[in-house]
């Protein structure tokens, strides 16, 4: 496969439309409510108008969530609470519905999609179209080997723009965008930690759950795989080569793709936060496309969105992965776009007569 230029994100992503943005602020103000009651819905709504460019903007009813799905080596270690290998079942139960992602879009209105990167099981236990993009099985020991071949980063970071294009020509409008995956975690705090300049310590969290001893583990392999991370800070595909996986290349990829064509996404976990930042370093603009649905509690997590100037929308702290804690964040934007769009402008009050015009009446009455 060919290699490509990354510089053309940088030049060909543009910042959403400040006018809409601007006309949103001027709707609000005709609708005459009190000034900034509305809180942050009304910001959203202006958000929402810039990346649709138009006001009022339509309301969002095609959000899905996109969850892209991995295994990763570095959990042969013992670094989360799930045993290594435990992706394929919990992508089974997306699948089948009994996920909490799955029942809570059914409820607010919103479809999932599941991507196939690189789990650790046999293809045919999945549907043709979730493993269609699958570029290994499973991924290398990130402290000891790299994670992917750099072919194979390369075709994960095409294989999530072309979910993106796909994404974008179907109608998406809002993309809530998760992972599945054990150890995803610790390649998140690798590469924030590589990305932020920061030690172990600084942004390894407790992810699935761990103890003090396990925390003590992923410590030791986050500063392992840091190592091998900064020698390749100056070439992102050569990091997610070394420190990352498919489907982190992947989400970088559909991020800034998704950039590209216009379609807002609303970032889940540290996974999201951590591909965000990777994507920011290759186009500065991008992050303006994107919010960050909700605050972990992940210490790469707060690390990345303060790197990137992105303030969480909820703060419940869900780490669970799967897309979950952007999905809660969706019925504030559909709020958001709902307010702006189908509130009526308020009336037009008539303008009270003032002595001039007085003067003027008595004037023509006595002619």
């Amino acid at each position: 496969m060919s290699t490509f230029d990354l510089d053309e994100f940088s030049a060909l992503v543009a910042r959403p439309d400040d006018e809409y943005r601007q006309a949103a602020e001027e709707r609000y103000r005709a609708l005459g409510l009190p000034r900034g009651s509305l809180g942050t819905l009304q910001e959203l709504g202006g958000w929402l108008a810039a990346v649709q460019a138009a006001c009022p903007p339509a309301p969002v009813r095609r959000a899905k969530a996109v969850l892209f799905a991995a295994d990763h080596g570095v959990a042969a270690l013992g670094v989360s609470a799930l045993p290594a290998g435990s992706t394929a079942r919990r992508l089974r139960a997306v699948l089948d519905g009994t996920a909490p992602v799955s029942l809570l879009a059914e409820q607010f209105g919103a479809r999932v999609r599941v991507v196939d990167m690189a789990v650790d099981a046999h293809p045919e236990e999945f549907p043709a179209e979730v493993v269609r993009h699958r570029v290994r099985r499973g991924s290398g020991r990130i402290d000891i080997e790299n994670a992917l071949t750099r072919e194979q980063t390369e075709a994960a970071f095409r294989a999530g723009m072309a979910v993106a294009d796909e994404e974008a020509d179907e109608g998406t409008d809002l993309v809530l965008l998760g992972d599945i995956g054990v150890g995803s975690t610790t390649v998140a705090a690798v590469l924030v930690g590589a990305l932020c300049g920061t030690d172990a310590a600084a942004v390894t969290g407790r992810g699935s759950g761990i103890d003090d001893r396990v925390w003590m583990v992923k410590c030791a392999a986050v500063r392992d795989s840091l190592r091998r991370a900064r020698p390749v800070l100056g070439d992102q595909l050569d990091l997610l080569t070394a420190t990352g996986g498919a489907d982190f290349a992947a989400m970088t990829g559909f991020l800034l793709q998704s950039a590209l064509r216009r379609t807002p996404v609303v970032l889940d976990g540290v996974v999201s936060a951590a591909c965000a930042l990777v994507a920011q370093r290759i186009a500065f603009r991008a992050p303006e496309w994107w919010r960050a649905g909700q605050a972990t509690g992940e210490p790469a997590q707060a690390k990345a969105y303060e790197r990137m100037s992105v303030e969480p929308l909820l703060e419940q702290r869900v780490a669970l992965g799967e897309g979950l804690g952007a999905l809660m964040a969706l019925p504030v934007l559909q709020a958001a776009s709902v307010l702006l769009a189908e509130l009526p402008l308020a009336p037009v009050e008539p303008a009270e007569p003032t002595d001039q015009d007085e003067a003027t009446d008595q004037d023509e009455a006595a002619v």
